[in-house]
């Protein structure tokens, strides 16, 4: 695959959009629910906040690997950061660029542009926002989060701009995260319940990261829907390093 083949992935995120997907909705409350929890909420009292989901095309370490869907170039990637381990919320995972709406944001959209450019230097004038995807509610967070799609039509540098926010940032081609090889299933295990959800592993210059969580959760959805993902294992299990 080449760089011609970007603009129909970039169609298929758009058409994505236009549907008003909820990626990793359903996901959400299947785990919820094979821990007794009952469906997902995050209550009246609720935080706002919004990830930015950025799909691109790499300029250099594309994928050695061709995935099966003809819109994923090996050359299509998404931007992704690891939290610093000494943070006391969700310390060393993966995560998408996003935080919670401050006062003077406009909206879901601004928030997660400028969370994007705090977090990771990011340009944000050369991203193209595709769109808002419908709202996820977490109810163990209490935060209700609107994942914002964006398209990276002018890639700038991007970079840990604060080692005690985050230990990485880095660029994941997303044929290395269809790779059935790369997938399993991570398992918590908490006062006799049990909580299964996907995960992914990536490598970035500072090593291999664990992909699990919400931001697993979010990526699996999407590749559904898109009709990206390929067949693995889910009887793997892909060990959780605290």
């Amino acid at each position: 695959m080449s760089r011609s083949d970007a603009p129909a992935a970039r169609a298929q995120l758009a058409a994505l959009v236009a549907a008003g997907a909820r990626p990793g909705g359903a996901q959400v409350d299947a785990d919820r629910r094979a821990i007794g929890a009952g469906p997902a909420s995050a209550g009246p009292d609720a935080r706002p906040a919004a990830v930015l989901i950025l799909f691109g095309v790499l300029d250099a370490l594309v994928s050695a690997r061709a995935a099966q869907d003809e819109a994923v170039s090996r050359d299509l990637d998404v931007l992704l950061l690891a939290r610093a381990t000494t943070l006391r919320s969700h310390p060393g995972q993966v995560a998408f660029p996003g935080g919670r709406l401050e006062a003077a944001d406009a909206g879901a959209v601004a928030a997660a542009l400028r969370e994007a450019r705090e977090e990771t230097g990011l340009d944000t004038s050369g991203v193209e926002v595709l769109g808002e995807l419908e709202q996820i509610p977490l109810a163990f967070s209490r935060h209700l989060v609107t994942p914002v799609l964006g398209w990276w039509r002018a890639p700038s540098p991007v970079r840990a701009v604060d080692a005690a926010e985050s230990a990485a940032v880095f660029r994941a081609p997303v044929a290395d995260l269809l790779d059935p090889d790369r997938r399993g299933t991570t398992t918590i295990r908490r006062g006799g319940r049990e909580w299964r959800g996907p995960g992914f592993l990536v490598q970035d210059g500072t090593g291999e990261h664990l992909v699990w969580g919400f931001t697993a959760m979010v990526l699996d959805g999407l590749f559904d829907r898109l009709g990206w993902t390929e067949p693995w294992d889910t009887a793997r299990e892909l060990p959780i390093v605290w």
